[in-house]
């Protein structure tokens, strides 16, 4: 077999086969990934509704409704009596940015449990605010946030922070008073039926 010459347009015609083959590949390989994907990311939210919503399992789970960056899920019992509403919630404040969280309330606005969905803090420190690492989180439950403060107790509040984790603590307490000032913005608008 003769040996092509390397000219400037063979090399580009090779780069470009190449680059085709991969970019197929990896079209393919995400067409066929995408739906297990979402499937699994439903399937663990719907887990973490019935952590922080006890009995969210036995009964309905509404539709997310979603305002001003915060997801409510209103649920329902097999009877229709509301039971809870988790509001997925975020904050921007944790040591290494962005972390999402899931709150459940109570028909009053107490905490019923929260625990982290994503977060990207350091292990074995940060990350001690799920539920999966350590019980720190387990502080907040059956607490009313309109007289339990969501401040940690250095900078004045009611809150334990994380030993040598303090600024994750103040973004948890931060995504949490979202979640709250969410709820019950959501609820005086008539939006738990």
């Amino acid at each position: 077999m003769a040996k092509k010459e390397s000219t400037f347009v063979n090399m580009v015609l090779t780069l470009f086969l190449v680059c085709g083959i991969a970019a197929g590949a990896l079209g393919y390989i995400y067409t066929i990934t995408k739906e297990p994907i979402e499937t699994a990311k439903k399937d663990f939210l719907y887990k973490q509704i019935n952590v922080v919503v006890p009995g969210a399992d036995q009964g309905e789970i509404g539709e997310p409704i979603e305002k001003e960056g915060l997801k409510f899920y209103v649920v329902k019992d097999n009877s229709g009596q509301v039971i809870g509403t988790a509001v997925e919630s975020f904050t921007e404040s944790g040591f290494s940015g962005r972390f999402d969280i899931i709150v459940g309330f109570d028909q009053d606005g107490k905490i019923l449990d929260s625990n982290v969905l994503t977060h990207k803090e350091t292990p074995g420190l940060g990350d001690k605010m799920s539920k999966d690492v350590a019980p720190w989180n387990e502080q907040f439950k059956e607490k009313d946030p309109a007289s339990y403060k969501l401040i940690v107790k250095k900078d004045g509040g009611d809150v334990d922070a994380i030993t040598a984790a303090t600024i994750s603590s103040r973004g948890y307490c931060d995504a949490l008073q979202k979640a709250y000032d969410g709820y019950m913005k959501f609820k005086n608008e008539g939006g738990i039926k």
